[in-house]
């Protein structure tokens, strides 16, 4: 089968195409707008196709050379402190150019089955008894980057109802691994770390937040998931994906730093403070893995583990 990543060269994306190859079924095409590390890292496996999705000819474009017969669409802006920064940036990354994406399918009368990178961020303002969340949950997002992603949960349903395009919207909770930028608070931590370690920074690590539970997941279990969803899920429907166990961030700080080899204080980072948070989120799955099989198989220890040695690695290469 034919698939196309949008946003290959993001931290899911990259790490999808990777997991799509190793199963010998799939055809690898990756859109982004500029060529990445990970374009570079599957240079002879992926065909790259340089597009903007903000822009509706260059989407129809690249649907054409790609003849996709699935589109796994994670391409767009995922941090929140960029979203409160410039949420009309964040709108047009995230719902705009979904949409076109969209308008282009249709345009075309294509039908590849369309999965979107949906996040659990939608559920915003989460009340005790809701926990765990199900997909029947109310939508209350609490900052521009969630609004996005529920706009593109609720298009995607739209479309599917109105037009027939064949959407399945993977609600991801927080998806952690290697490779992730460390605007985002695990890596952050575990970069942080590697740089104490080499003598780049005072042995103090700086942080937000450290009450709030999410739940975490590898991001090759989520891989996985993206594939099985293709593979398994119902058309039209919307999936929780998550490992159904909530975790403090002070909880995960505590373990990446039994891994380190130094002494190191906190200190609280105001500028690491969201202006809105949500204190616990946990995830039901329960649907997502009757219908697919999906389990999650990698330890949070692993996870936090093989970040750190990515960082480490990240360092040297600095030097």
């Amino acid at each position: 089968m034919r698939a196309l990543i949008t946003g290959i060269n993001g931290f899911a994306g990259g790490h999808l195409a990777e997991h799509l190859l190793t199963s010998g079924m799939w055809e690898v095409a990756g859109l982004a707008r500029q060529p990445g590390l990970a374009i570079e890292a599957l240079k002879g496996r992926v065909a790259y196709i340089a597009a903007d999705l903000n822009d509706l000819e260059q989407t129809l474009t690249a649907l054409v050379s790609a003849r996709p017969d699935v589109v796994f669409h994670l391409a767009g802006q995922s941090n929140v402190p960029r979203a409160f920064a410039d949420p009309h940036a964040t709108l047009e990354a995230n719902a705009g150019a979904q949409l076109n994406l969209f308008l282009a399918l249709l345009r075309l009368r294509s039908d590849p089955l369309v999965v979107i990178a949906s996040s659990n961020e939608i559920y915003g303002h989460v009340r005790p008894e809701e926990l765990p969340l199900t997909e029947t949950a109310a939508l209350r997002p609490v900052n521009p980057y969630a609004v996005s992603k529920a706009a593109q949960d609720l298009f995607a349903y739209q479309y599917y109802v109105s037009h027939g395009l064949r959407t399945i919207r993977l609600r991801l909770f927080n998806h952690i691994g290697p490779r992730q930028t460390d605007m985002f608070v695990v890596p952050a931590f575990a970069a942080q770390i590697a740089q104490i370690e080499a003598g780049r920074q005072p042995p103090v690590l700086r942080v937000g937040n450290l009450a709030a539970e999410r739940d975490f997941s590898d991001v090759r279990d989520v891989e996985r998931a993206y594939e099985l969803a293709a593979l398994h899920g119902e058309v039209g429907a919307a999936y929780n994906v998550g490992s159904g166990r909530a975790v403090s961030v002070q909880r995960v700080l505590d373990i990446l730093l039994t891994y380190s080899t130094r002494d190191i204080s906190i200190e609280p980072d105001p500028s690491r403070m969201r202006p809105t948070d949500v204190p616990r989120v946990v995830c039901d799955s329960t649907r997502f893995r009757n219908d697919t099989g999906w389990e999650p198989g990698i330890p949070l220890e692993q996870t936090l583990f093989d970040t750190l040695e990515y960082w480490r690695s990240w360092v040297q290469e600095q030097a």
